[in-house]
């Protein structure tokens, strides 16, 4: 009798940099594996989610090796990740669609998105066969509370976390903020507004510290509620828990991401594999 095929959730925590998740305590992420620094393709949060659909995660950075090699090599995870031996490079051309594979494969794909840009509305969308964006911007508990795992049926849930993106789930009324949603858009339903009027002053160093703390604080919030999804997960559930770029807190005078060329943009935490015990 063969081995049923893995389910697999594809974690992205929004805008979380690789040393947040590092200093952060994350027990329930750790039982997955050892989390290691990894780069992502891009600077924010659309372009990265794109390469995420084509089934390319964040890279390393390997020396005297064609970048070719590197990207067919990333296409064979997915034999280990679905637990489907010939899954191959072909299967990915000419759409480069991870979701369209994975739907032929036999997969439920579903995906629950909380950023504005990744909404139904956009290409991203293609080939799932459930696509949502959350009405709350930090509902990963949401997420966790739906998600089922038949036995008949292999799920592939893809996972866009805002927890960890500004404003880390601000309470604290005495943190900074800047005005409108992300600071930059006031409404994606509608006309979008921009804050071009907005003349707060740059966070100071001090205002910075605070919010890298708090976003260290949310990661532990997220690693919490993954270790109440994997008491829900079966035992072959492939986990991936990975962020789609990283965050500036006054490196060189630069605060979020985006159009900034800064390595604390790229670095990310990456890690996957079945989540060990508890």
């Amino acid at each position: 009798m063969s081995a049923p095929i893995n389910h697999i959730v594809f974690i992205i925590m929004d805008s979380c940099r690789y040393d947040s998740c590092m200093a952060a305590s994350t027990p329930n992420i750790e039982r997955v594996g050892q989390v290691e620094k990894r780069y992502s393709y891009a600077s924010w949060t659309a372009p990265s989610h794109y390469a995420f659909t084509m089934g390319m995660l964040p890279h390393s950075t390997p020396r005297e090796v064609y970048a070719s090699e590197v990207y067919k090599e990333e296409f064979v995870q997915w034999v280990e990740r679905t637990g489907i031996a010939d899954v191959s490079f072909r299967d990915f051309i000419p759409e480069l669609s991870l979701p369209k594979v994975l739907g032929q494969l036999g997969y439920r794909t579903v995906a629950r998105v909380s950023m504005p840009v990744l909404n139904q509305q956009t290409a991203i969308n293609q080939h799932f066969d459930d696509y949502k964006l959350m009405g709350n911007h930090n509902d990963f508990a949401g997420m966790v509370e739906e998600m089922t795992f038949p036995e008949d049926e292999p799920h592939y849930y893809f996972l866009n976390l805002g927890e960890t993106h500004y404003p880390y789930m601000l309470k604290d009324e005495s943190l900074p903020r800047i005005s409108g949603v992300h600071g930059v858009f006031k409404s994606l339903g509608g006309e979008a507004q921009h804050n071009a009027a907005d003349s707060e002053a740059f966070f100071d160093q001090e205002q910075m510290e605070m919010l890298r703390q708090q976003q260290i604080r949310c990661v532990e919030y997220v690693d919490g509620l993954i270790g109440k999804l994997m008491e829900k997960a079966p035992e072959n559930t492939w986990f991936i828990i990975t962020a789609d770029h990283g965050e500036l807190f006054g490196e060189d005078g630069y605060f979020g991401h985006g159009p900034i060329m800064h390595e604390k943009c790229f670095e990310v935490p990456f890690v996957e594999g079945f989540a060990g015990k508890a």
